[in-house]
């Protein structure tokens, strides 16, 4: 069982909404502390319970998470930028293809990379909730990066044109909320983007509690069914889901040659191309692979979902 000193107490009802059939999922003990996942029978909605409390979330993501030091830990965009840069490029062309100009706000914008990338179309912004890395976007951007989350930042109502949440929302301890004040945000026919994985793909079903992306810092595990109810119960209309992302292969190659270090790395081409691949086999709620990309355009009023 979880240490009580880092855990909330447990939840009774569902966080996305509100049911009171939650079933115990897995057990994720290859992290220190163990921890719970549990399961909505109502909507699908998995997420960790009990939960990390706020001082050990903040504390994941200190400098060690990217460098590698902790046990928990994430990649320092800023040491493959330049090959970073066609994925983040190519994302924010496709969303200029939509939008083409205005105020732009990356929700968990790290050291800013993608924001550097919109600022060929758009005035951007950032939150992000590391002091090591939004410190670092903050010499570049000024006081349009807030140190903070979506529940205390400075932004005021309508002021954004376009939003992005890339590998953001899973991290949220109340992503409902988080997809609420995005919609708040965003002006009239504004448009937000959410990467997350598809936890009803067969691959996250196949692996079960060996699925990688159950790790310390995500909270929350959404399907496609459920994210595109929330997003809709939020408002957003239409909503577009794209598999594996919203672009094609050849970006995904091209940032791949920053982690290679001689040129048999390149048989990693052969795996990130039958992933993507693969990814295109999926048919309504069902998906071969568990990524996924969503589009959400501002509605003009929110709609209830029981």
């Amino acid at each position: 069982m979880p240490n009580n000193d880092l855990f909330e107490a447990p939840a009774e009802r569902c966080p996305l909404c509100m049911g009171y059939t939650l079933e115990r999922r897995y057990e994720i003990r290859r992290y220190t502390p163990a921890f719970i996942i549990d399961r909505c029978k109502k909507c699908g909605f998995m997420f960790m319970n009990p939960r990390l409390i706020d001082e050990a979330i903040n504390g994941l993501y200190g400098e060690g998470y990217y460098s590698g030091s902790a046990e928990y830990s994430y990649l320092d965009e800023r040491e493959t930028e330049a090959y970073s840069m066609h994925v983040w490029n190519k994302r924010i062309d496709r969303l200029h293809e939509i939008v083409p100009a205005g105020n732009y706000l990356d929700v968990g914008s790290s050291f800013g990379g993608l924001m550097k990338s919109a600022s060929r179309y758009y005035l951007p912004h950032g939150i992000e909730l590391s002091p090591h890395a939004g410190g670092y976007a903050k010499k570049l951007f000024g006081d349009r990066v807030h140190i903070g989350s979506l529940r205390d930042h400075p932004f005021p109502e309508k002021y954004f044109s376009v939003i992005t949440m890339v590998e953001l929302l899973e991290h949220l301890p109340d992503p409902a909320a988080a997809l609420r004040e995005c919609y708040r945000l965003l002006d009239d026919n504004g448009l937000l983007m959410v990467q997350t994985a598809n936890m009803e793909g067969l691959q996250a079903r196949y692996y079960g509690a060996r699925y990688a992306y159950f790790m310390p810092g995500h909270l929350s595990y959404f399907s496609r069914r459920n994210l595109v109810m929330t997003l809709r119960g939020c408002g957003f209309n239409p909503v577009t889901v794209f598999h594996p992302v919203e672009f094609g292969l050849l970006p995904k190659l091209k940032k791949s040659r920053g982690c290679f270090s001689s040129v048999w790395d390149y048989r990693a081409w052969l795996r990130i191309a039958a992933y993507h691949g693969l990814s295109k086999i999926h048919c309504g709620d069902f998906a071969l692979t568990s990524s996924m990309v969503v589009y959400a355009r501002k509605g003009s009023s929110p709609t209830r979902v029981s």
